[in-house]
């Protein structure tokens, strides 16, 4: 019997609902837990500079943020001098009225740090928490800003004394017109990684800079399977960190790839051992599993995502994790991936 692409998705999808309900954990009560941060609108501070006297302004800018400015006009602009400042201001004004429409109000993202942030004071109360949430506006058209972390994935968030903060044209909704020009899916962002432009991942690319930030991850040398299982450490541990966001956040995948993963675990797994992949140490095949693509070469061309290794990773630590309650999230996360491996027998149907 032949079952129909709508029909298979739909079952993919029902799948996907069935096995998050199964797996999201009683989370613990942090409301007790004293957390503060600010939000410090350095976009707004910039972008209300006056260029007719903007020799001035960049001084009492410089006395706000006395830290972070020399940075961002080495970072971001290139340069100090107010006259490449001034072009600046001129050429992503059109991007700043934008990111005010889509970001006049950050009271929800705010609320959301601080409260993903009490988990973080739940499981490792010694980490001193970032106080400053820095909301900033770089170039659209250079990857500069979309930094590569350890785990291959990019993100537009980052962490800077004492604060986290975020740039905002790299958050400005997946419809945004810019995303969709042909120059800046060639040069920047192809749409399968643009249509994660948007506010609801703002925060778990921030958090997945505070779980590197508490446990580096040094396997980018390692075989595949111990890349897999580090880097699913760290996408286990966000989900300590958000335990109401949704899986296809914390992944970056969609519905459909996130379900297609669940209903194909066993064969997909399967598939990986046969081939003798999982400790090579060759770039091809650690590419192929660990990193930003629109799918696994491998797998579903048509339906399995990219950047596959780290979801095998996080299931191996959710079933070394149940067979060992007694373990503490610091001393999983402290934990060689091969003991972790052999301890989850991990053997998916």
């Amino acid at each position: 019997m032949r079952i129909n692409r709508t029909i298979y998705l739909s079952l993919l999808i029902a799948i996907s609902l069935f096995f998050s309900c199964r797996q999201k954990e009683k989370a613990p009560d942090v409301s007790g837990i004293q957390v503060s941060v600010a939000e410090k609108r350095f976009d707004r501070d910039f972008f209300s500079l006056d260029t007719n006297q903007l020799v001035q302004g960049l001084q009492r800018l410089q006395a706000g943020y006395p830290q972070f400015l020399p940075m961002y006009f080495q970072a971001v602009i290139g340069s100090a001098e107010p006259d490449e400042v001034k072009l600046f201001l001129q050429q992503y004004r059109f991007v700043y009225d934008s990111a005010q429409r889509v970001f006049g109000d950050m009271k929800q993202v705010k609320a959301d740090l601080e409260k993903a942030f009490r988990y973080v004071k739940y499981y490792f109360p010694a980490y001193e928490l970032p106080h400053q949430l820095v909301p900033i506006l770089g170039r659209l058209e250079s990857m500069q800003d979309l930094a590569r972390m350890d785990n291959g994935e990019y993100t537009a968030a980052f962490m800077g004394p004492d604060m986290v903060g975020f740039f905002m044209q790299f958050y400005m909704g997946s419809q945004y017109s810019v995303y969709h020009s042909e120059e800046f899916i060639t040069r920047v962002a192809p749409l399968y990684r643009s249509r994660r432009f948007s506010k609801e991942y703002i925060l778990p690319d921030i958090m997945k800079q505070i779980a590197d930030d508490i446990f580096p991850d040094k396997s980018r040398t390692e075989p595949l399977i111990v890349q897999m299982i580090e880097k699913g450490k760290r996408w286990w541990l966000v989900g300590k960190f958000l335990p109401e966001t949704p899986d296809s956040i914390i992944t970056g995948y969609t519905g459909k790839q996130l379900a297609w993963c669940q209903a194909n675990e066993g064969d997909s797994w399967s598939l990986i051992t046969r081939n003798e992949e999982l400790y090579s140490l060759e770039p091809s095949v650690i590419q192929n599993y660990i990193g930003e693509s629109p799918f696994t070469q491998s797998l579903s061309q048509e339906y399995s995502p990219g950047n596959i290794g780290p979801w095998f990773g996080r299931q191996i630590i959710r079933k070394y994790a149940e067979a060992n309650p007694k373990k503490t999230i610091d001393e999983i996360m402290k934990m060689p991936a091969e003991q972790i491996l052999e301890g989850a027998k991990y053997k998916p149907r």
